[in-house]
C-alpha cells in the first residue's frame, strides 16, 4: 500500500466529528450542576444517564487518541504496519478501522 491522502483526510473528518461530539457531551455535562431531582426513582434516572455520557465521553477520548495516534504513523511512514508483529495491515481491515495499529490476527489474538 503506498499514499494514505485519502485515508489521512478521512481520520481528519473523524476527528473533527468526534471533537465536536465530545464538545457536546461536555455542554450535556456541565449540566450535571444542576440540583438532583426530589424524587428517588428520577434519581436513579439521572444516575444512569451520568453514567451513559460519561461512558460516550470516554469512548470518544479513547477514539481520538487512537485517530491521531494514526495520523501520526501516517506522516512518519509506519502507517498500515502492526504495531505486534511488524507484518502489513491488511486494506479490508484499515478500510473497516482506519485507526487499527493491529492486523487482524494481533488483534484477535489480544481480543480486540
Amino acid at each position: 500500500m503506498g499514499g494514505y491522502e485519502e485515508i489521512r483526510g478521512n481520520l481528519i473528518g473523524m476527528l473533527e466529528e468526534l471533537n465536536d461530539r465530545l464538545s457536546k457531551i461536555t455542554e450535556d455535562v456541565k449540566h450535571v450542576a444542576e440540583p438532583p431531582e426530589k424524587d428517588f426513582a428520577e434519581q436513579a434516572v439521572q444516575a444512569e444517564n451520568y453514567e451513559v455520557i460519561d461512558f460516550l465521553g470516554n469512548r470518544a477520548r479513547n477514539e481520538i487518541a487512537q485517530i491521531k495516534d494514526a495520523i501520526a504513523r501516517i506522516d512518519a511512514g509506519q502507517y498500515g504496519v502492526c504495531q505486534s508483529c511488524g507484518e502489513p495491515i491488511g486494506e479490508a481491515r484499515l478500510k473497516a478501522l482506519p485507526y487499527s495499529d493491529l492486523c487482524i490476527k494481533c488483534a484477535s489474538q489480544q481480543g480486540c
